[in-house]
């Protein structure tokens, strides 16, 4: 058996069951968290994090770890796995982790190089950003690496800016300086396939959800208890939306459709990065994800 499970897919595809139900099976399992939102504190609601009761009785880690005032870098994030991972193995358990955000599951199971960084040089180019414009550091990315422009909109300032961060740094295109992964250690990955019009289905039920079980009273907590949040979690999908909502800017169902409209675009982001991935096995949710699953652990 592998020394390390993950249960990997797109947002609202189930990979929060699936990961209990296999820790309730194999009896002496814990989970990891590797949903980059979910590390945030008193960001509960609208990132679907699970109750003490909806745990089950399984140990669960790195949820509501980090204030929402401040980011986590990838190799911050690969610091605190590492460590639960030697915790949970030293109890003589297995450890299972579970989330969509890429980055972060890449930097915990594979053993990459991370491209080099330089908080003065991100400053420089954040300062830059503000005084021309996102379509002219777009541009500039574009003259220097055609190809990372090509994937990165100019809107997304922030990947904008951390190519041209690396670029600068190695003298390479961005997507040479990323090398191909690798596990850093014997691990299995678990891929829930969900058909595109059910997860649509599945995602609209959960931010209707979130709204009726007080999103906005947990967005407006967030700004009175942080004032200034950090640059993720401002804008974190239904947060940004349900900000929007409090300063009368949008109605309560232009907030919702946006999150939806948001919420089903990353998905769709999400299954294009993870279809990449060779050696992920892909369970479909419309038959027994459970057993089969626990087939391919077991082999």
């Amino acid at each position: 058996m592998a020394e390390l499970i993950a249960v990997v897919g797109p947002t609202a595809s189930g990979k929060t069951g699936l990961a209990i139900a296999i820790a309730q099976q194999l009896g002496n399992a814990e989970i990891i968290n590797a949903d980059a939102m979910q590390l945030y504190q008193d960001m509960d609601i609208g990132t679907a994090k699970l109750s003490s009761k909806q745990m089950q009785g399984i140990p669960h880690h790195l949820l509501s770890v980090i204030s929402p005032a401040r980011d986590l870098t990838a190799v911050e994030y690969r610091a605190l796995f590492d460590q639960v991972v030697l915790e949970i193995q030293n109890r003589g358990n297995i450890p299972v982790v579970v989330g969509g955000s890429t980055l972060y599951l890449a930097s915990a199971l594979d053993e990459l190089e991370f491209a080099p960084t330089d908080p003065s040089l991100r400053a420089q180019l954040e300062q830059e950003s503000e005084q021309v414009g996102a379509l002219n550091m777009h541009e500039r990315l574009k003259s220097l690496d055609p190809v990372a422009a090509g994937k990165i909109p100019a809107a997304n300032k922030r990947r904008v800016i951390r190519a041209l961060e690396v670029i600068t740094l190695s003298g390479k295109s961005f997507a040479s300086s990323l090398p191909e992964p690798s596990y850093r250690r014997p691990c299995i990955q678990l891929g829930i396939d969900v058909e595109k019009e059910e997860l649509n289905k599945r995602i609209q039920i959960r931010v209707d959800e979130m709204w009726q079980s007080g999103l906005l009273a947990e967005a407006q907590n967030l700004l009175d208890r942080y004032g200034q949040l950090s640059a993720t979690a401002a804008v974190a999908i239904g947060y940004q939306q349900a900000f929007s909502q409090l300063r009368g800017e949008v109605t309560e169902e232009q907030a919702k459709e946006e999150t939806i409209f948001l919420t089903t675009r990353y998905a769709k982001k999400q299954r294009t990065w993870f279809n990449r991935d060779s050696r992920i096995s892909w369970l479909d949710s419309k038959q027994d994800l459970i057993g089969e699953a626990m087939k391919l652990i077991r082999l």
